[in-house]
Order: C-alpha cells, then sequence, then structure tokens
C-alpha cells in the first residue's frame, strides 16, 4: 500500500519497503539495515555474539541453567543482526514463570550485562556516526534486563 506525503518540501510516496521522492530517487529501507547489520557485524557486533554463543553453551551443560542458555543465545541471535529488528513481548510475557525468572535472572547478576550495553551504548552516542550504534547496544541492554518473556519481530 502505496501513501503520499509532503514532506520538507517534496512530495513523497513511500510504502513499507521503500521510499521514491519526487525526483525519482529510490531510498531502500532494507539495503540501509543490511548495511548497518554488516558494519556492527564488522565492528564487533560478530564477537559479543560468539561471546553471547560461547556462555550459552556452558550454561546448557547443567541442566538448572538450560533457561539462562536459551537466553543468551537469543542474545546472540540479536546481536548478529539487531538493525530493523525490534524486542516484543510474547504472548507469556507476564506469566508467573517469566516474571520469576526474570528476578531470579536480575538476583544471579545478570543485570550487568544491561550496565555494560548501557556504557557502551553511552560511548557509541557520542560520536554522531555512532548514535545509530548505541541505539542498537540500548534495544540489547532493554533485552538483557529482563530477557524472559521477550521475543523479536523483524
Amino acid at each position: 500500500m502505496r501513501q503520499v506525503i509532503f514532506f520538507e518540501g517534496y512530495l513523497v510516496s513511500y510504502s513499507r519497503t521503500f521510499i521514491v521522492n519526487c525526483a525519482g530517487f529510490i531510498t531502500d529501507n532494507t539495503s540501509m539495515k543490511f548495511i548497518g547489520n554488516i558494519l556492527w557485524l564488522i565492528l564487533g557486533g560478530l564477537l559479543v555474539s560468539v561471546c553471547y554463543f560461547i556462555a550459552g553453551l556452558l550454561y546448557c551443560i547443567t541442566i538448572i541453567g538450560i533457561p539462562f542458555g536459551y537466553q543468551l543465545w537469543k542474545f546472540g541471535v540479536f546481536s548478529l543482526w539487531p538493525f530493523g529488528t525490534e524486542v516484543v513481548d510474547s504472548k507469556n510475557a507476564g506469566g508467573c514463570l517469566s516474571i520469576f525468572m526474570n528476578i531470579l535472572w536480575i538476583l544471579l547478576g545478570w543485570w550487568e550485562i544491561a550496565a555494560a550495553h548501557l556504557v557502551c551504548g553511552l560511548i557509541c552516542c557520542i560520536t554522531i556516526i555512532g548514535i545509530l550504534f548505541g541505539l542498537q547496544h540500548f534495544k540489547i541492554a532493554l533485552l538483557s534486563l529482563t530477557p524472559f518473556g521477550k521475543t523479536f519481530q523483524s
């Protein structure tokens, strides 16, 4: 479905995937997300993701650690491709088990992941170019504060 608006003196036609201004130039949102994700991977996202995958694998060795390992794997997947992905509540977000596990997650010290991503996000936001990467760190920090009952949406 296309919509036409008047934006900053230009007649703009847009849909969910791309924008065409009155001069006929195409701005593809999906390609910008792709470029942002590639830059994210090169500039440290791959290293962060591998660390989350290894930590998740170590937690999955014990039966008690499997729920925490699964959450760390969720962080690993999200940190591979964060641009264009939103963190949303899942259907069991307010359930007793997810609330209990989130409290246990915070008490066991996993809030430090959120603090680390918050600091990294603030450092990235010092420069104009780093603001986009800082926003991705803030999304990961929000997810890592209470990961149980959260999922991703593209």
